[in-house]
């Protein structure tokens, strides 16, 4: 049987991962140290034969002795609220444990991959952003620590896989939305339709000229298990390119909602990217992949997870 270990897998997208490799026929050993994940997020196959679920900070060392076929390394705290609060841990993540997997992917021969992210470009000067693209990061602004642990990540997954062989995958995330976002953890999301739901007023930063463009949970697992099974050993673009402004976005979560929420403005935080839209050429050709899932369908299905949890 195939054995996969997926960090942060009691995450946002690492637990919708978890479910679709369990599918798949893999056994999966989970990791996680629960401090943006939640184990109530696995709890569909939490008593799976096939699932194992481990608490551990993997920037200490991590060593299982069951023989590894695949690493899908996501753990780290991801929303600018979470690893604001968490800088260290979140440069400790993308350096020591990225470092510890790829060891650990080295002694058992595993394929491993990496999920960045689309913030290794920073404030980009480019639109749609392909992977050619060095980027605009503000090293020691305070979205930094996030944009610098993931760049650092992906140079030292590449020195691996230069100097010791590595079989290794990097996949550049885009924004991923969908049921067990959490209502708080900062996002434009679960933001929105948290506030909207509540009929709270919907906080939108800067003037909502910045664009996003936001891809659903199931295309988004799709396409990372796509680039694994693949022979593609560079990074990758994963995510949705239909792009939008925030007020458009804030906009359309009201209608969906239909709520009477008024529209605010606040100060735009610092180095907050004022583009965000993917070139998937390489995902389209050589994954064969794109997205599916519209942009109100899966905000519909999203809206109803929290609906039934605000």
């Amino acid at each position: 049987m195939i054995k996969t270990i997926v960090t942060g897998g009691a995450g946002f997208i690492g637990s919708h991962l978890c479910e679709y490799l369990i599918e798949r026929g893999h056994k999966v050993v989970c990791v996680d140290n629960l401090i943006t994940g939640r184990r109530t997020n696995l709890e569909r196959i939490w008593k799976h034969k096939n699932f194992e679920f481990v608490e551990h900070d993997i920037t200490e060392p991590f060593f299982i002795e069951d023989k590894i076929d695949y690493i899908y390394h996501l753990a780290s705290p991801a929303s600018p609220r979470d690893y604001l609060e968490h800088p260290i841990h979140t440069l400790k993540v993308g350096a020591l444990g990225t470092y510890h997997l790829l060891g650990l992917a080295k002694q058992q021969g595993a394929r491993f991959l990496l999920a960045s992210t689309s913030e290794v470009y920073g404030d980009p000067k480019v639109n749609p952003q392909p992977e050619e693209y060095w980027g605009n990061v503000n090293p020691i602004g305070p979205r930094g620590v996030y944009d610098e642990a993931k760049r650092y990540a992906e140079a030292i997954t590449m020195a691996y896989h230069r100097s010791h062989g590595v079989d290794t995958r990097i996949a550049r995330i885009f924004n991923t939305f969908g049921p067990r976002m959490r209502l708080d953890d900062g996002r434009a999301v679960p933001n929105f339709i948290g506030q909207a739901l509540r009929g709270d007023p919907i906080t939108v930063y800067g003037d909502g000229s910045q664009t996003r463009s936001f891809c659903f949970i199931s295309d988004m697992v799709e396409a990372i298990y796509r680039l694994m099974m693949s022979d593609f050993d560079l990074p990758m673009n994963l995510g949705n390119p239909e792009e939008l402004t925030i007020l458009e976005f804030a906009n359309l979560i009201k209608k969906l909602c239909e709520s009477d929420s008024e529209i605010v403005y606040e100060t735009l935080p610092q180095d907050d990217p004022m583009q965000r839209k993917p070139d998937i050429s390489k995902a389209k050709k050589i994954l064969k992949w794109e997205p599916k899932v519209g942009l109100e369908e899966g905000l519909k299905m999203t809206i109803e997870y929290f609906r039934e949890r605000k």
